[in-house]
């Protein structure tokens, strides 16, 4: 028969283990969040670059609105010229919603100003009125239920209404 050798093998004890548990449940923790972080990182990046491609496809097929909300306001001071520019604007299938005074009669030239992100309809509202398109500006304003706002300026009598 043969002899066996015992060998001694070291037997673990309690601090050992748990100090082992503890280290193994640290490593998985940190893998898990770094996973977490990886992913959301990945998410945050995929976002700003889908909203960076869909503003700049927004922007390049902008089209005029079919029915586009005009407010007047007469910048100029000089009476009825705020209502000669609604009536044409209205033969030419503008909806104008609001006529009124601006709040000084100090402004030199005519501007559009564009009211929900769309500058095709201040430019197309520009054009009828035989307005330079760089006078067209966009000043978003969610207060505001227009589309468009004209200010009438002291070179009311060289645009198109008035010729």
């Amino acid at each position: 028969m043969k002899k066996r050798i015992k060998v001694n093998t070291p037997v673990p004890n309690a601090q050992e283990l748990k100090d082992t548990t503890t280290n193994i449940f640290i490593n998985t923790l940190i893998f898990v969040l770094a996973g977490i972080i990886i992913v959301m990182g990945w998410s945050i990046y995929e976002k700003m670059n889908s909203t960076e491609q869909a503003a700049s496809t927004e922007k390049s097929e902008q089209k005029p609105s079919e029915i586009i909300q005009v407010e007047v306001l007469n910048g100029c001071g000089v009476s009825g010229v705020g209502d000669t520019f609604t009536d044409f604007l209205r033969s030419s299938k503008i909806d104008v919603v609001n006529t009124d005074n601006y709040v000084s009669f100090d402004v030199d030239e005519t501007i559009v100003i564009d009211r929900i992100g769309n500058m095709a309809n201040a430019r197309k509202v520009a054009e009828l009125l035989g307005i330079k398109p760089d006078r067209a500006v966009n000043q978003l304003n969610s207060d505001y239920f227009v589309d468009v706002t004209i200010i009438i300026g002291k070179d009311y009598f060289s645009l198109t209404p008035l010729n």
